[in-house]
């Protein structure tokens, strides 16, 4: 398989002028982002930067207060910054990935079935949508542990069932946020390489935010915020 060239000229995800503020204090001041198929961005900064804010308004997690976030999905742009909770839902649902630095997978609940529970949420059948999570388990080095609950694996392994889960669906951004802050430092170089694979790998887009220098190194370009403002940005590669 050929993995596209990123073009920031199309971005996949686009974003103009987002500000958001808690009260008083501005997590965000006016940041533009942009994110091209097959690039990966890490978002750094001090604890307070604005980096996961900045996350959650890219994913419609949260409404910015002002500015503009665009998706260029299959069927059209579509402004995320408009749409009501319910249709913000949906999209994070259909067209977003996430992985977070405790997986949030469900205990109660076989590998398998927790990467296979998206699928079933849009209306896939149990059985059809078991057999694609089982394949992208197997994509990412846990064919045979299907059957294990999350307390039955390692840290890695965990977090190797989230970049699953995040993929299962198709969706063409993943964010991550801290996704390798619990690991020790051999596992996390594991971990992104898997997750890199796994999503810039096929053509998708990846959004990491990282407290990590190393991995930010493994994304195409780094973005540093302080204070709600982007103040760099350089290309790793």
């Amino acid at each position: 398989m050929t993995t596209p060239v990123p073009d920031p000229a199309r971005p996949v995800l686009h974003a103009i002028a987002l500000t958001k503020a808690y009260g008083s204090a501005a997590a965000l001041a006016g940041v533009d982002f942009r994110v091209a198929a097959g690039e990966s961005v890490a978002i750094m900064g001090a604890s307070g930067s604005g980096k996961t804010t900045l996350l959650h308004c890219l994913a419609g997690i949260v409404r910015p207060d002002s500015g503009t976030v665009t998706l260029n999905a299959p069927g059209g742009p579509v402004e995320v910054t408009v749409l009501g909770e319910t249709e913000r839902s949906r999209l994070r649902r259909e067209y977003f990935g996430f992985v977070f630095q405790q997986g949030l997978l469900l205990p109660e609940l076989t590998a398998v079935e927790n990467v296979g529970l998206p699928l079933m949420l849009s209306g896939a059948p149990r059985r059809e949508a078991e057999q694609h999570a089982a394949d992208w388990l197997a994509r990412l080095g846990l064919a045979g542990m299907e059957a294990r609950r999350i307390g039955q694996l390692s840290g890695g392994q965990a977090q190797r069932v989230a970049i699953a889960r995040a993929q299962v669906t198709g969706a063409p951004v993943v964010f991550a946020d801290e996704p390798t802050g619990a690991l020790d430092s051999t596992t996390s170089a594991e971990v992104m390489a898997a997750l890199i694979a796994a999503t810039t790998g096929n053509g998708r887009s990846l959004v990491v935010v990282t407290h990590d220098d190393e991995v930010a190194r493994r994304c195409s370009r780094v973005l540093r915020l302080s204070d709600g403002r982007i103040v760099d940005e350089a290309v790793t590669r």
